[in-house]
């Protein structure tokens, strides 16, 4: 069994003077951003400061002045972002940044991300990055060209894992496994303690969890199945410290880390990711707000020989 754990994610900035995305936008907007990209809300938790519905394809996070929505799967993103463009309008918008990462099976996707900017185009102008190389793993970015300048202690991080380890594998997709298993496989109450939590357990196997406290939020997606085992992990609480945890529980043969506006990036990593780690690719840019992309990936170099996976032509539900 295959899913597409690749995701999407945009960051819409709004001006707070004019509007608050929590008190002023009723519960039934965000149901019906959701449905424009094919998702839909599970179950929100919140706090007055953050407000987090766990979707069908992955998170939604909504602040007073902004929103972030990540979506994997066949999800069209692009749709949920102009739904709120046409909703709330530009004038209110101050920033809007789009995120693609390459997929496993990009021509099974509904777009490109060339598509998407096309759709976006059609509202706003901005400047479009690739961070990583082409023949590996890269993320595509799209950045507003705007006045707007945000502010470089507003930080944001991802680590994505490959290809987990077999024991972590085995235990995730375990029949009937419970989430508050998972949560202790994963030692999530130790790494949040103090946050409220909101997590799902897919069927047959897949996971996911929102946490938040305060102005703090971290959300984890997991694809468990061997042949296409897929860890997402984002906050805008440092990951790159938090790594080794994930990293002994999981044990991925490759990962990648992304940061916004963290100075230290290189350090950071040199500081807490395993040595036998070897860094594949590293890219940095500045976008035209001021922010700070840095992205690196990561492989654990392979010594021993693997057995070719048999396919099954005959499935037509294999997507080749």
């Amino acid at each position: 069994m295959f899913f597409e754990g690749s995701e999407k994610k945009a960051e819409i900035i709004i001006d707070a003077t004019q509007i608050s995305l929590i008190a002023d936008l009723e519960e039934n907007f965000w149901q019906a951003l959701v449905q424009c990209c094919n998702a839909k809300i599970l179950s929100t938790i919140e706090n007055k400061d953050c407000k987090a519905f766990l979707l069908s394809e992955s998170s939604l996070f909504v602040w007073h002045d902004r929103l972030l929505i990540i979506t994997c799967g066949n999800t069209r993103l692009v749709h949920s972002v102009e739904y709120f463009i046409q909703q709330v309008g530009m004038s209110k918008i101050q920033q809007i940044t789009y995120q693609r990462k390459n997929e496993y099976f990009a021509h099974a996707q509904l777009s490109s991300f060339g598509d998407d900017i096309a759709l976006l185009g059609q509202y706003v102008k901005g400047q479009s990055f690739r961070f990583g190389e082409l023949d590996g793993h890269h993320n595509y970015i799209f950045n507003q060209d705007t006045h707007f300048k945000l502010n470089q202690e507003d930080k944001s991080y991802e680590l994505i894992a490959y290809q987990i380890c077999q024991k972590a594998s085995d235990k995730l997709t375990t029949l009937g496994l419970a989430a508050n298993e998972i949560r202790e496989f994963l030692q999530l109450d130790r790494l949040l303690a103090g946050y409220i939590l909101d997590d799902f357990v897919f069927e047959p196997f897949g996971y996911s969890i929102n946490a938040i406290k305060g102005m703090h939020y971290l959300t984890i997606h997991i694809t468990p199945q061997a042949s296409s085992s897929y860890v997402s992990i984002q906050a805008n609480i440092n990951l790159i410290a938090l790594a080794p945890d994930f990293l002994r529980i999981l044990a991925p043969k490759s990962i990648d880390l992304l940061s916004v506006n963290e100075t230290y990036f290189s350090e950071l990593t040199r500081q807490y990711l395993p040595q036998e780690y070897i860094s594949k690719s590293l890219f940095q840019q500045h976008l035209s707000n001021n922010d700070l992309v840095s992205f690196a990936n990561y492989i654990l170099p392979q010594t021993v020989f693997n057995q070719a996976e048999l396919l099954d032509v005959d499935d037509v539900s294999h997507t080749l």
